[in-house]
């Protein structure tokens, strides 16, 4: 069984949002997404890959994924935030049609319209708490994750990095295409999609702005 804390652990030494942005201008964030690119075999490679492993548990799995894909978005958005800009991206939205508004109820935040880059930043940065938080992503082995973890936390969280994808692929594809990260952010989109498809950890809703892109995932 993977322990946890040691997931953890290996995520703590990763790119730490601020730094993120930072080191996408010299490249390392091009290259971080190579790895994860190249670790991949393809689409059925990637089917088997999501598949709970005997003996595992599910949270566990679920929650080291999570931080996957943090990382993955997070990489993603800061190798083309310095093109995301207030004036270019002044609402977060995926296309003309879906447009998000933030909130926050710990901090009294009610349906705040950011921008799409302080949106994205607000949405890091609420993610990496909640890691950060013992009572929710709990360091200790033998500490257990909360009941709500899979029905109501792990979902939250995933609902919300799927729009960072969302923003990407819409208003910032050929971008990710001039520096060449598709291919990467393509890999990185399915891996994803066929995980929150697998787990229910997604709302057909947060799925609508992907309906032609995931005609190719399966």
């Amino acid at each position: 069984m993977i322990a946890f804390n040691n997931i953890k652990k290996v995520w703590e030494s990763g790119i730490d949002p601020k730094e993120a942005t930072k080191q996408s201008v010299n490249g390392s964030a091009k290259f971080q997404i190579r790895q994860f690119a190249e670790s991949t075999l393809g689409k059925d490679s990637l089917k088997i890959a999501v598949m709970l492993p005997e003996g595992e548990d599910i949270k566990e799995w679920i929650a080291s994924h999570l931080l996957d894909f943090y990382n993955h978005t997070n990489v993603l958005f800061c190798a083309v935030s310095h093109l995301c800009t207030e004036t270019s991206c002044p609402v977060m939205s995926s296309g003309p049609r879906f447009q998000y508004l933030w909130t926050d109820k710990t901090k009294n935040v009610k349906a705040a319209k950011y921008s799409a880059c302080k949106y994205i930043m607000t949405l890091m940065s609420w993610v990496n708490q909640m890691i950060d938080d013992e009572n929710v992503f709990p360091r200790d082995s033998e500490v257990e994750f909360s009941d709500d973890f899979l029905t109501t936390i792990a979902p939250k969280i995933f609902s919300r990095l799927i729009r960072v994808y969302g923003h990407i692929y819409h208003h910032h594809y050929s971008d990710t295409t001039k520096i060449g990260l598709d291919t990467m952010l393509n890999t990185s989109f399915h891996h994803f999609i066929l995980f929150v498809t697998r787990f229910r950890l997604v709302e057909g809703r947060e799925l609508e702005p992907f309906r032609e892109i995931i005609k190719y995932v399966y």
